[in-house]
């Protein structure tokens, strides 16, 4: 198990600040265009997330793998703050997994990797195998960094398959994200079975979406993980919305520190993942 109870290793706090499902209908606050999502991911930065999570929309807040959109929003986040910019691949439901995959192209350090295809909500994620593959190799020759999406536990399964190939180098950065429908429901023991199957020296955060965002981010954060939070993730906080993605940085910060494990600083989280 790569993380244990007590760890005195500081954490990574990444700050998910849009999502490929909600707009500004479900909260206002949302960031949706690049100027905005700029704005937010600085006040996370300062707020204490290490990495900017992000997602792209158009100008209808529409879920977008727009190479120009894209390229605008990484470069306005880069000069916003010193946060590292992690673009995600998943982009949103019904989106071409090539549009997808072409966002590792922009040149941001760290990508997603969702590794298998699954239902969704009320859509469906589509990753077959084969481009898993490619665009695994892709990241590879281009240098970016793989946050790979576990949302059920037969997700680690082809991940590790994908390393035994060669198509992922260690040490490995992990998601496991609980509390999507169609996903592995948000139970400490579904997490803590799944990190107990990681290879050692991993990096992993605990993601909960919803009213599991807190307590899953907490568990992680006690059992050693690290810890993702962002209006992706929650539109809520204290049971009303959410003031903005700062708020629920400020408000792990807060879980952290309480089981004394600070903020890792951009610095830090690069040479833990071993980043150039």
């Amino acid at each position: 198990m790569s993380g244990t109870v007590g760890t005195s290793r500081k954490a990574v706090i990444t700050a998910a600040l849009t999502g490929g499902t909600s707009t500004k209908a479900d909260n206002p606050n949302l960031p949706t265009t690049p100027a905005e999502i700029a704005a937010a991911a600085k006040d996370a930065w300062e707020a204490g997330a290490a990495i900017v999570h992000l997602h792209l929309r158009d100008a209808n807040e529409a879920p977008t793998a727009d190479l120009e959109i894209a390229r605008r929003t990484v470069g306005l986040v880069e000069e916003a703050c010193g946060a590292l910019v992690q673009l995600s691949t998943g982009v949103g439901l019904g989106v071409p997994f090539e549009d997808r995959a072409a966002l590792v192209e922009v040149g941001a350090r760290m990508a997603t990797l969702n590794v298998c295809s699954m239902s969704f909500g009320s859509g469906e994620l589509r990753n077959p195998p084969e481009k898993v593959r490619r665009l695994a190799a892709r990241m590879q020759e281009l240098g970016v960094k793989p946050e790979i999406e576990l949302y059920d536990s037969g997700h680690l399964d082809f991940a590790l398959q994908l390393l035994e190939e060669g198509l992922l180098s260690e040490p490995l950065l992990l998601s496991v994200v609980m509390g999507v429908p169609g996903g592995a429901a948000a139970r400490p023991a579904s997490l803590i079975d799944t990190v107990a199957r990681l290879p050692e020296g991993s990096s992993w955060q605990a993601v909960g979406i919803g009213a599991a965002n807190l307590p899953t981010t907490a568990i992680g954060l006690a059992i050693g993980g690290d810890a993702r939070t962002g209006m992706e993730d929650t539109l809520t906080a204290g049971g009303a919305p959410a003031e903005s993605n700062a708020q629920l940085v400020e408000r792990l910060v807060g879980v952290a520190r309480s089981l004394e494990r600070e903020p890792a600083t951009v610095a830090e989280v690069e040479a833990l993942l071993g980043l150039g």
